[in-house]
């Protein structure tokens, strides 16, 4: 696959306590395969569909145990370059850009209004080798309640063009504050904006929702709750596809979509 363009997710990483656990969920779930954990890089496990790379999961660092969560990251031409923009935009780095051997080099940031996210200038390692196909990374959306705050820094930080959804005369649609951010132009959207409402529980903080492709979105569902995972949002259909939100019995938040099956006339952008 072409090295991704600035600004472009790029790759889709998660730390869980129990990696055997997280890889006999996704494996069912998402149909993936996993390869050998790298010792030297903290026993990082690239997962694999149909033969090629979609996603990794790692364990927490010694001393460090985290909440388990999806971290989606942004293609970058220069890792240092563009953590120097993450700050001068109001963000704030939580791991300074560190080479990761002849890979590429990789940085972990927080937006001004709490989402985190990943930066990724590739080496050997490009990021994803399949996209928006069952069992691959499919789309991401930035939830938050300072939509400003988040659509600024976005703009500042990587080469975005942005367009605002327009409800038009859609009743579930009304007061939906939703963006879209392209690179190269707007036939190529890379990521959505969303204002959390008040129907999100207030001790949840601005995250990124990643979306993974899959056949069957219902069937996705069940197995997910089959696991002991949760089901939040959906099954929904939509223009772009049927999808929900889950999240695992770890406790990290995903959506599944099945792409082809759509509903309803796409929304105009103005």
């Amino acid at each position: 696959m072409a090295e991704f363009p600035e600004g472009a997710p790029c790759w889709v990483d998660a730390m869980f306590s129990d990696v055997e656990g997280a890889k006999e969920f996704y494996g069912d779930v998402l149909g993936w395969t996993f390869g050998e954990a790298s010792s030297e890089y903290g026993n990082y496990t690239q997962a694999y569909s149909d033969g090629k790379a979609v996603a990794a999961v790692v364990p927490p660092m010694p001393g460090g145990e985290a909440p388990s969560q999806w971290c989606l990251y942004f293609a970058s031409s220069d890792a240092a370059a563009t953590a120097e923009k993450i700050k001068a935009a109001g963000g704030t780095l939580m791991m300074e850009p560190m080479q990761v051997g002849t890979f590429g080099t990789m940085a972990i940031a927080k937006e001004p209004s709490g989402a985190v996210f990943g930066v990724w200038q590739p080496g050997e390692h490009k990021g994803f080798e399949k996209l928006g196909e069952s069992g691959a990374y499919a789309w991401a959306e930035v939830f938050t309640r300072e939509p400003e705050k988040a659509d600024a820094f976005l703009s500042q930080v990587f080469p975005y063009e942005s367009r605002q959804m327009d409800p038009g005369d859609d009743p579930e649609a009304a007061g939906m504050d939703f963006k879209v951010f392209s690179v190269g132009g707007p036939q190529n959207p890379v990521l959505g904006r969303m204002r959390m409402g008040e129907e999100f529980p207030p001790e949840i903080p601005s995250y990124v929702q990643v979306y993974f492709a899959v056949p069957d979105c219902d069937e996705a569902v069940a197995k997910t709750r089959k696991h002991g995972g949760q089901l939040h949002f959906g099954p929904m259909d939509s223009p772009f596809g049927r999808f929900a939100a889950v999240t695992d019995p770890q406790g990290a938040a995903f959506a599944v979509i099945d792409l082809s099956t759509t509903v309803g006339e796409m929304p105009s952008f103005g």
